[in-house]
């Protein structure tokens, strides 16, 4: 039950760079589940939801990292802009530029 909410949890926070560590913990967790849903059977469901929440959790946080790691690359030229509107303006620019 414990991994299923981690994975769950994991998952919905994973843009916030929270879910990875959480899927982490809810992926190990799940599969130590899973073994020992195999010799009895009872909560096998629980255990792969828990498992492949937790992986897609890992995975969106990945994701989400790169796509941070490449956006502030991209942008790199708007970080000292003297207002909002002219930082706006910069990333705009820079995106369009490919």
């Amino acid at each position: 039950m414990a991994a299923m909410v981690l994975g769950i949890t994991g998952l919905v926070t994973s843009v916030l760079f929270v879910g990875g560590p959480l899927g982490v913990l809810g992926l190990v967790l799940g599969l130590v589940a899973l073994m020992r849903a195999g010799r009895t059977g009872a909560g096998r469901g629980q255990a792969v939801t828990a498992v492949v929440t937790s992986s897609l959790a890992i995975m969106v946080s990945v994701l989400a990292a790169l796509f941070m790691v490449w956006f502030a690359n991209k942008t790199q030229d708007c970080y000292r802009p003297d207002s909002f509107r002219q930082y706006k303006q910069c990333v705009h620019q820079q995106l369009r530029e490919g």
